[in-house]
């Protein structure tokens, strides 16, 4: 099983649940969402296996989000098409970690409950 694991590791809640994995004892492939942001594909590949709305993608406690006022914006007329190029475009945006499982929904932010469901952990 091919398991991706996006984060910044500056943040608290990605060092909690890389500490997770590892206690686990589950293999991944980390990436750093700075310095390796999703592309346009990737995130509209990961949105629809996730089943989820697009903003569920976005860190709504970051201060780019904040800043550009992307709630406002969201509510208002910003179509799934355009949030995840904006997605693409500053990794600050993103929110995290993120759990990325061949053939399992996509996981935003950390849950173990989600994810222990889908790493098939139990």
């Amino acid at each position: 099983m091919d398991v991706l694991f996006i984060e910044y590791p500056k943040c608290s809640t990605c060092k909690k649940a890389k500490g997770w994995l590892d206690e686990h004892g589950v293999a991944y492939t980390d990436r750093h969402i700075v310095e390796d942001n999703p592309t346009v594909d990737e995130l509209r590949q990961w949105h629809a296996a996730s089943g989820l709305p697009v903003r569920r993608f976005f860190n709504t406690s970051g201060t780019r989000y904040r800043e550009l006022g992307v709630k406002q914006r969201l509510d208002e007329s910003m179509t799934d098409d355009e949030a995840l190029e904006l997605l693409s475009a500053d990794g600050m945006l993103v929110k995290r970690p993120l759990l990325i499982v061949d053939g399992q929904p996509v996981v935003p932010g950390f849950n173990a409950d989600r994810w222990t469901e889908a790493l098939h952990l139990s």
